[in-house]
Formats: C-alpha cells, structure tokens, sequence
C-alpha cells in the first residue's frame, strides 16, 4: 500500500492521548475491531488501517528514526490487530489504548533489534510481560505503559531507577546518559543490569 503522510513537529506522545477524542468515534473503532473479531471484516480493518496509520507512521518515525521502520511498525502493528482483535474487550479499555500498546511494544522490539548489547535491553526481559499483562489477560490500562511495570520500576534505588527511566522514556542513549549524569559508560551499563535483575524478580513474584 502505497501511503504518504503529512508530518508535523508535535512529539509523538500527543498522538496517543485518548482524552480529546469524541465519544462517537472511540465507539466507531470498537466497532470495527468487534468486526474484525467476529466476521474477519476488511472493510471495517481498511477503515481501522486508515484511521490509525498516520498517528502509528508519525509515532515510529519520531522514534525509529526512518520512514521506512516506520512503515515496518505500522505494518505489524496492524498485522497483530488482525490476529488479536478478539482479544478486545472494550469494557476494560479505549480501542486507541489497546492498538497504541501493541504499537508501543513493537516498537521497543524493533529498537531491541538494533541495539548490538542484547543484555543492555529492557525490551528483551521486560515488555513481552507487559504485553501480556494487556493484552493475552485482556488487562488494560489508559496508559501506554501498564502501571504495573511503572510500579516495580518505581521501587528501584534511585540511581537504577534514573538510568531505566533515561533510556527508555527519555529516549537517550547510553552514552547520553553517561555524559548527563557524569560517570563512566560502565557505570551506566552495570546499573542497568542490576534493575533488570530486580524488575524481572520482583515482576516474576508478583505474576
């Protein structure tokens, strides 16, 4: 499919907020998801596609960094909602919640994939429990990150916690981190390490 897309500089967040969004038209993506679920509809998935692709082509390139990872995100993204539209519930949650959290984790995945220290990555240890958490136990949260895992990430010593909440909700690089907090690149790796070890103990205790 053949898309082009006008982009503008508002950060990428803004375009995961529900609390704008008309009533009428968060029940009209309901609908087509429950279409898609039960009839495997394409009309109501072209008209979801249409809907969503330049708020997820928007959000992957302010994050990926290229047009084309972009289109890669958009494409999975909407390939899973085909997959796992029944598994929506929309008494638990807002359609946008739901396909935003697929992108989100699919992102972090793609940005996993490129990175060359695979045990420097949260993506790889923590976000397939996420994704579980909201969407094969149909938990759902108005939130991109599930508060459960902002929890446990809460309750790490607040060097650890600095580092995690650097990398992957700031979106800078170890390096950035590094010269940010003033210490050595070591010391931001080992950090790292150790909240992994703690986040995937304390998530695994608490499952």
């Amino acid at each position: 499919m053949n898309t082009h897309w006008n982009y503008n500089s508002a950060p990428a967040e803004i375009i995961l907020r529900n609390s704008t969004m008309d009533p009428d038209e968060q029940q009209q993506l309901k609908g087509w998801l429950y279409d898609i679920a039960t009839d495997r509809d394409k009309a109501a998935f072209t008209a979801l596609f249409s809907w969503f692709a330049p708020k997820i082509i928007r959000f992957g390139i302010q994050k990926l960094n290229t047009e084309s990872a972009a289109n890669e995100l958009l494409q999975e993204t909407m390939s899973n909602i085909w997959r796992k539209a029944h598994l929506f519930d929309g008494d638990k949650g807002q359609a946008t919640t739901w396909v935003y959290s697929i992108m989100r984790n699919l992102s972090f995945d793609m940005l996993r994939k490129v990175r060359s220290n695979r045990e420097d990555t949260l993506s790889d240890d923590i976000w397939p429990i996420a994704e579980a958490e909201l969407i094969e136990d149909n938990v759902f949260d108005d939130h991109l990150m599930s508060t459960h895992i902002l929890k446990h990430i809460n309750t790490l010593p607040e060097a650890q916690k600095e580092i995690v909440n650097g990398l992957y909700f700031q979106d800078l690089s170890q390096e950035q981190l590094a010269t940010k907090l003033a210490i050595p690149l070591g010391t931001v790796k080992s950090r790292l390490r150790l909240a992994l070890v703690k986040l995937k103990q304390q998530i695994g205790e608490s499952k």
